[in-house]
């Protein structure tokens, strides 16, 4: 069966890895995916990445090696899940990216916790945003741009605000692209 790696990087908390991969998992199996999840990257080969100004991570230079992986492990996509804060040009942060044509996506976790916002730490709600983002990125991956309807996964978040308004599910209309896109891949 056709796999979708989940890989963390550096250390992240297998309760996070275990229910990212658990919703992935049911939900692409419709398509004939499964989820499997690898052993953690170190962060250190991605010091060139870092931003000392910024004091974060250009995102984008962990999708190649990302896409390395998914080679030599042989999966139909893979997802890097972080802990760190991750940037791209132009942009104060991103929660995630995604590059279709590697089949590569990070996720960062830094911005989804509560406590970045001053608030008490509340693992369930990190659950619930990480799989958003996730379901988001693999979104990406299978070929699905942003969608207009704030509650449907796909649609950008501009803010922690947007990813907590909008559901871990695609919207009826990305539902049926995500169909025809993976009836093509998989």
């Amino acid at each position: 069966m056709p796999v979708i790696l989940i890989v963390p990087i550096g250390e992240v908390k297998n309760t996070i890895l275990e229910t990212v991969s658990n919703f992935v998992g049911v939900y692409y199996s419709r398509f004939g995916l499964s989820t499997r999840i690898l052993p953690e990257i170190p962060v250190e080969p991605f010091s060139r990445a870092f931003n000392p100004i910024r004091g974060q991570y250009l995102g984008r230079v962990f999708l190649p090696t990302l896409a390395s992986l998914r080679k030599k492990v042989g999966g139909k996509a893979v997802l890097g899940i972080t802990g760190l804060d991750l940037y791209e040009e132009g942009l104060n942060f991103i929660f995630g990216l995604a590059n279709p044509s590697l089949k590569a996506a990070i996720i960062s976790l830094h911005r989804l916790r509560p406590e970045f916002y001053g608030e008490e730490p509340d693992e369930e709600l990190l659950k619930e945003r990480a799989i958003k983002e996730a379901m988001h990125e693999l979104g990406h991956v299978f070929g699905l741009g942003h969608c207009p309807d704030p509650r449907c996964v796909m649609h950008f978040s501009n803010s922690i605000l947007d990813t907590d308004l909008k559901s871990p599910l695609y919207c009826s209309t990305c539902a049926e692209k995500l169909s025809k896109n993976l009836e093509v891949l998989v």
